[in-house]
């Protein structure tokens, strides 16, 4: 299962999201697009996210099981500790 979660995104970015996912709550989207989709949606949102933030949770083979993707302003950064992924809050 793929989660992506768009905070303040530019008008056209959710409409082309749900063509793939479905929106289950204002800017969060979940589906099981393939690699090769998910792989184009997030280049699509990496590009045009802008000011706002784009973040994708995708399933991988590590001990959790999933990875994380973020783009635009980001509030939280993922950072890996020996394979396990935690949230990390830029410094100010």
């Amino acid at each position: 299962m793929t989660v992506i979660i768009l905070i303040a995104a530019p008008e056209g970015l959710r409409g082309r999201l749900t063509r793939w996912m479905v929106e289950v709550n204002a800017g969060v989207f979940v589906g099981t697009p393939s690699r090769r989709i998910r792989d184009r949606l997030w280049d699509l949102l990496a590009t045009r996210i802008g000011d706002g933030q784009a973040v994708l949770v995708e399933p991988t083979t590590n001990e959790q099981g999933w990875t994380v993707r973020t783009a635009g302003k980001d509030r939280w950064k993922p950072v890996d500790f020996d394979g396990l992924i935690l949230s990390a809050r830029p410094r100010r």
